[in-house]
């Protein structure tokens, strides 16, 4: 009968040997994982350097001018791939009536400003999602990275009437009144002026719609980690229903634009 205690030592040599084994097996696993990643950073350096865009996340703020008004916007970025980037964009923006003129005063000298046959202020508020695909990297860190962004989503147009301050047919002080109140008098000869920029919040009403913009985008910053462009699309919107924002123009539910953005941002 083996003794106790030398089964005991056995076991205890025994564990010992296994423990080795493990720790054999998992230092070149810990080592191959090392060498992998520091491959991946020095991959990602080498690419940086020669001018390519390399981040892990990016957030872009933009001016734009478009053929139908203008806005801003913000937009965060998530890089997939060496070429192509997740984003994720909200845009506010106002979109005016086709030949809609400022006036600078009315019937009197000293008249606010105002904008004849305006109906309703026309605010958009879009929520998309989209993709950003590198089509050619900058080359060196003085050059250009141009790429092909597209999103489509959801658009919220919120109609806001427009106010103007006219002179009472019977006398006395004058009034405020928006189009549906007195058309004749809204589009008469004795507007003094602009209702002012107060005027009409607490009136909006909401106009579901959705959106699809394509564009192309020039990056020219010098360093990675800093976004400066240009970008220079198309877009259309599409509303539930019609939009009034002028009275001698037709409504329409389909808006078409071409547009020009400026972006700043970082990358990280």
């Amino acid at each position: 009968m083996i003794p106790v205690k030398k089964i005991s030592i056995a076991l205890f040599l025994l564990s010992i040997t296994f423990a080795v084994s493990a720790q054999n097996t998992e230092l070149p696993k810990k080592n191959e994982k090392k060498e992998a990643k520091r491959q991946k950073i020095n991959n990602l350096i080498r690419q940086a350097e020669e001018g390519n865009l390399v981040y892990h996340k990016q957030t872009i703020f933009g001016g734009q001018l478009r053929t139908n008004g203008y806005g801003g916007f913000v937009e965060i970025g998530r890089m997939k791939t060496v070429r192509k980037t997740s984003i994720y964009r909200l845009d506010i923006t106002e979109i005016m009536g086709q030949k809609e003129q400022k006036i600078p005063n009315g019937a009197i000298v000293f008249g606010t400003p105002y904008k004849y046959g305006k109906v309703n202020n026309f605010y958009q508020v879009a929520l998309g999602f989209g993709q950003q695909y590198i089509l050619g990297q900058k080359g060196n860190k003085n050059g250009v990275a141009v790429s092909a962004v597209y999103s489509g989503g959801l658009s919220i147009g919120l109609l806001r009437p427009y106010y103007l301050e006219v002179q009472n047919p019977g006398g006395g002080e004058s009034k405020l009144i928006k189009y549906s109140q007195d058309t004749a008098l809204f589009m008469g000869s004795g507007i003094i002026g602009g209702g002012g920029f107060s005027k009409g919040w607490s009136e909006m009403s909401v106009k579901p719609g959705a959106f699809a913009r394509a564009a192309l985008r020039f990056d020219y910053g010098r360093f990675n980690e800093m976004v400066s462009g240009l970008e220079i699309g198309v877009g259309v919107d599409y509303y539930a229903s019609k939009i009034k924002i002028m009275a001698k123009q037709n409504d329409k539910a389909l808006f078409f634009q071409g547009y020009l953005a400026l972006l700043f941002g970082r990358r990280k």
